[in-house]
C-alpha cells in the first residue's frame, strides 16, 4: 500500500519553507511520496495578483526537480471553475484506491478547515499531518484536534517540524525591492523568477 503526502497551496511562490515542510513528512511518516498540489482558482483569493496556474506550476517543478520523493501534480491547475480540497481529495481517491493518503497542513488549518467544502470528504480519505513548529504547544491544539475526532471521525496526527520563518510575500516583497532571496528558494527557480521578472 502507497503512502502518499498531499502538500497543496497557492505556492505563489514555493519555497525552501514548503519544500523542508514536505520533506520532514514524507521522513518522519515514511512516505512513498509527495504530491505538491499548485491551486487553481482560489475562491478565497480571487481579486488577488496571482500568476497564471500554468506559472506557478513550471515553479513548482523547477523547485523539486532534483527531489525523487516529490511529484508535482495538475490536478487543480487544469480544474475550471474554484478549487476546493475536498473535489481534490475525490479525484485522487478515485484514481488511486489503495493508497493511503496524508494531508500535510499548518495548525492555523485546524481552525477553519470544518467550514470548508465537505470536509468530511477529506477526513474520510486522509490522515491530516499538522505540523506544530518549536515555539507551539501540542496542548494547544487538542481542543481543536478532540472537536474534528468527535464531529468528523478525523485522523490527525501531528508532525513535529523546524520554525522556519519564510514567507512567499516576504519572497515578493524582497524581489520587487530587488533585494537578494538567494537561498529561500531553490536555485534554479530564484533565477526562472528573476529571468522572467515574475514579482518585479
Amino acid at each position: 500500500m502507497k503512502r502518499t503526502g498531499i502538500l497543496g497551496g497557492t505556492f505563489n511562490p514555493i519555497h525552501t519553507g514548503h519544500l523542508i515542510l514536505a520533506e520532514q513528512a514524507r521522513s518522519e511518516y515514511s512516505l512513498d511520496e509527495v504530491l505538491i498540489i499548485p491551486s487553481g482558482i482560489s475562491y478565497f483569493k480571487k481579486g488577488t495578483d496571482i500568476p497564471d496556474g500554468k506559472i506557478r506550476l513550471k515553479m513548482c517543478e523547477l523547485a523539486v526537480k532534483d527531489n525523487p520523493g516529490f511529484t508535482v501534480s495538475d490536478i487543480e491547475i487544469k480544474r475550471e471553475g474554484n478549487t476546493y480540497t475536498a473535489d481534490t481529495i475525490r479525484e485522487l481517491r478515485e484514481k488511486t484506491p489503495d493508497d493511503q493518503l496524508f494531508f500535510i497542513t499548518g495548525a492555523d488549518i485546524l481552525h477553519e478547515i470544518g467550514s470548508w467544502k465537505e470536509p468530511k470528504v477529506i477526513f474520510d480519505n486522509c490522515t491530516l499531518l499538522v505540523s506544530v513548529r518549536n515555539n507551539e504547544s501540542e496542548d494547544d491544539l487538542r481542543t481543536d484536534m478532540d472537536m474534528l475526532k468527535e464531529r468528523y471521525g478525523a485522523r490527525i496526527s501531528i508532525l513535529h517540524t523546524t520554525n522556519i520563518d519564510i514567507s512567499s510575500s516576504m519572497i515578493r516583497k524582497l524581489i520587487s525591492e530587488k533585494k537578494s532571496v538567494r537561498y529561500y528558494l531553490p536555485e534554479a527557480l530564484r533565477e526562472f523568477i528573476l529571468e522572467n521578472k515574475i514579482y518585479e
